[in-house]
């Protein structure tokens, strides 16, 4: 029975969803303080970047909040735009992301 999802430790399967699950996983790869270095090189003259784990712990959910100065004269849509496609590769290993961007003075 060992194969993708279930892992032998000693006499006992564990599923590595469980172990996604409980926080304690190697296969997450996200974390709040990598996502926010990523956003720091793309966006070097933002004022604040705040990134938060908001899924319990297991990396599946952020919420983001970029205010920088390079907003100017973009709508809302575009700006988020700019996020999701600097979070691209990410992205696909989330569940869902929370994002608010502003315009710094």
């Amino acid at each position: 029975m060992s194969g993708y999802l279930f892992r032998t430790y000693g006499s006992r399967y564990i599923s590595i969803l469980s172990r996604v699950w409980s926080g304690n996983s190697q296969m997450m790869k996200n974390s709040e303080a990598t996502l926010r270095k990523t956003l720091e090189a793309k966006f070097p003259q933002a004022k604040n970047i705040v990134v938060n784990d908001i899924s319990g712990g297991c990396g599946s959910m952020y919420e983001i909040y970029v205010e920088s100065k390079e907003f100017k004269g973009l709508s809302t849509v575009k700006q988020h735009r700019l996020i999701t496609e600097t979070l691209k590769s990410e992205i696909k290993d989330m569940h869902g992301l929370r994002i608010q961007t502003s315009i710094a003075e």
